[in-house]
């Protein structure tokens, strides 16, 4: 299992578009999930220990931005021939077990996590109203274990000033987590 870091926001990047299937049994696009001030676009799978232990966060802190007009939308794009707790049934499972506010979407083909260039689990895309990237970083100082409870919310606090300003923070700190698995060629 190896742990990999994004690289750093390419500010401005416009969200592509998608329409993928959600464990509620909906279809999902770019525009049925964007809030009015922006988007949280969420690279995650279920068996990732860097994603497992945050799962509580991400859950209390997309609440949070709903509150604020981010919208936010989960994309599970891994193989799960190799990780079947990364399999559909199981992406069900998670969603009403952690009660996800927000659609947990199924990338079977891999395109998307391809296009939009998602490396790791988890993999953070902060958009603002416009749809243009503005930050693409950590949850917060979380690994395979919980951070303490006290420290910077680092998606939370940039997601926040990008919802008030449009813009997100200059500096940022990247993600860490699992490897995407891709599909073999």
């Amino acid at each position: 299992m190896a742990s990999l870091q994004p690289p750093v926001c390419d500010f401005g990047w416009q969200a592509l578009d998608f329409d993928l299937p959600g464990v509620d049994g909906r279809r999902h696009t770019l525009a049925s999930v964007r809030g009015p001030k922006g988007l949280l676009v969420m690279f995650i799978c279920n068996h990732c220990p860097y994603v497992k232990a945050v799962l509580d966060r991400i859950v209390r802190d997309t609440l949070e931005l709903k509150a604020l007009g981010i919208g936010s939308i989960a994309i599970m794009s891994n193989d799960p021939t190799d990780y079947p707790e990364d399999s559909w049934d199981d992406m069900v499972q998670v969603a009403k077990r952690m009660g996800f506010p927000f659609p947990y979407v199924l990338d079977g083909t891999q395109q998307i996590a391809q296009a939009y260039g998602a490396v790791c689990t988890p993999d953070f895309f902060g958009f603002n109203a416009d749809l243009e990237l503005q930050y693409r970083g950590r949850l917060d100082e979380s690994r395979k274990e919980t951070a303490p409870a006290n420290v910077r919310r680092d998606l939370f606090e940039a997601m926040k000033q990008v919802a008030l300003t449009g813009n997100g923070p200059r500096d940022q700190i990247a993600s860490i987590g699992c490897s995407i698995k891709w599909k073999d060629a």
